[in-house]
């Protein structure tokens, strides 16, 4: 098969064009320029999009010996994720970048791309397995090592993307075989550090980017009375279960520590209490992307919800209805936000995901 890989700059994505290359596809390295100041250098492992990425994505292709490429989608990646984030953020939401980067770009821009060029499907160093069924059905599945999988945020692509996507590292044992793998193919990522936090903030001060890009809005932090017990710059940079940073200048009556239980962007209002008012047990989604089509709708079935990359699992039942589903936990789960990503699994297989729109005890 004729296969596009993208080469991020990193250890992960050139193992994966490796091993495509391996089992004898044609492959082709992309290097996607996402960030609109390409001159700015990486912060050791935050930032993406540097020129040190794409120079080490370039070598790395020229060790493979295959062609390589710079695709500018440095428009497209602002207006369908950075834009998406502040807005999400400006209406009291909490969003995962990521997903709508995989949604949006790699899963939607960069696989229509490589179709009209002619590539059978695209390949990237994504932690997560693919099983194909007897009967042709496509499974997407956790990773082998579960401190890598990137499941959660390759949920949103649905079947027909799954269809034309290929993780080579979905069966790795461990991160650190991939680096031994990279060295003894002799490329220079090997000990590259992993990039992590947010890829365009690259400081990692969140609040300060959302502070810079959407203004400073002074209000007020109450308590669950309604009582004022704090002031902030902006309601939007606040999310539901932060414990710090809350600026409160007086404990609680009782002495235990005040999370974010809600945020209310249209009062400017952002209000705390006690840890137990963060549980919920039922979740609301909404744009449901559901990647099991063997799976009929409307029907409760037992499943997983996780709402976080790396978050606990917690069981409990799913019913979905058009664009929106619905799961009842068999437990609490604690300091869920609107906005967030929620995933449903059947054991190790993704199931679907919605954006949740509501919570409730």
């Amino acid at each position: 098969m004729r296969i596009l890989a993208a080469l991020s700059g990193g250890v992960d994505s050139a193992v994966a064009a490796a091993r495509a290359l391996d089992a004898g596809h044609d492959v082709v390295g992309v290097h996607m320029a996402l960030s609109r100041n390409r001159d700015e250098f990486r912060s050791g492992s935050r930032g993406c999009c540097s020129i040190e990425d794409s120079n080490d994505a370039r070598r790395a292709a020229d060790k493979l010996g295959i062609p390589y490429y710079v695709w500018d989608l440095s428009d497209e990646f602002h207006d369908t994720v950075v834009k998406d984030f502040l807005d999400e953020y400006a209406a009291g939401r909490t969003p995962n970048p990521c997903v709508r980067c995989n949604e949006h770009i790699k899963f939607d821009t960069l696989l229509e791309r490589a179709q009209l060029l002619g590539f059978d499907a695209v390949c990237t160093g994504h932690y997560a397995r693919i099983e194909l069924r007897e009967d042709g059905v496509r499974e997407l599945h956790r990773a082998a090592d579960p401190d890598k999988d990137q499941s959660y945020v390759l949920a949103v692509m649905g079947p027909e993307k799954l269809a034309r996507s290929m993780f080579p590292l979905g069966t790795a044992a461990s991160k650190a075989d991939v680096r031994a793998e990279a060295a003894e193919r002799s490329l220079g990522v090997s000990n590259k550090p992993d990039s992590y936090d947010i890829c365009f903030v690259a400081d990692g001060d969140t609040q300060g980017f959302l502070q810079r890009s959407l203004g400073e809005r002074p209000g007020e932090i109450v308590d669950e009375s309604g009582a004022v017990v704090g002031e902030h710059q902006g309601a939007y940079a606040f999310t539901v279960g932060q414990r710090r940073g809350l600026g409160i200048g007086r404990p609680a009556a009782d002495g235990a520590p005040r999370y974010v239980t809600s945020v209310d962007t249209s009062r400017n209002v952002v209000t705390v209490g006690p840890e137990t008012l963060l549980s919920v047990t039922t979740l609301e989604g909404e744009d449901v992307v559901w990647i099991a089509p063997d799976v009929p709708a409307d029907t409760p079935r037992r499943c997983e919800a996780q709402v976080r990359a790396h978050g606990t699992p917690v069981p409990g039942t799913v019913v979905r209805a058009d664009a929106r589903m619905t799961v009842e936990l068999d437990e609490p789960m604690r300091g869920v936000a609107s906005g967030q990503s929620l995933v449903v699994y059947d054991g190790t297989r993704v199931l679907g995901q919605a954006t949740i729109a509501s919570r409730a005890v």
